[in-house]
């Protein structure tokens, strides 16, 4: 996990894209491979990053757009996130 952990903060780190940018990127991925943790986790990470609800919402609609109907279900899931951490004020 450790490993990980690093590949992670490497991946995420300011590079040719800036991490609100890879955060965006990696909730699309989270909803079309279908990951619940990972949405959560995505759309949190990526308001901190500075993401603004439309963005996040743009996001969900091109997950869509190349996830099928599956991907509806979960795009739906990080509305509701959103919607929470939005809430709470983060």
């Amino acid at each position: 996990m450790k490993a990980f952990g690093a590949l992670h903060d490497a991946s995420l780190a300011q590079g040719a894209l800036d991490p609100k940018t890879k955060e965006l990127i990696a909730l699309g991925i989270a909803i079309t491979v279908r990951c619940d943790g990972c949405i959560s986790y995505h759309v949190h990470d990526a308001l901190k990053a500075g993401a603004t609800k439309e963005e996040i919402a743009e996001t969900v609609s091109v997950s869509i757009l190349m996830g099928g109907g599956p991907s509806v279900v979960y795009g739906i899931e990080a509305m509701q996130a959103l919607s929470q951490y939005l809430e709470v004020g983060v």
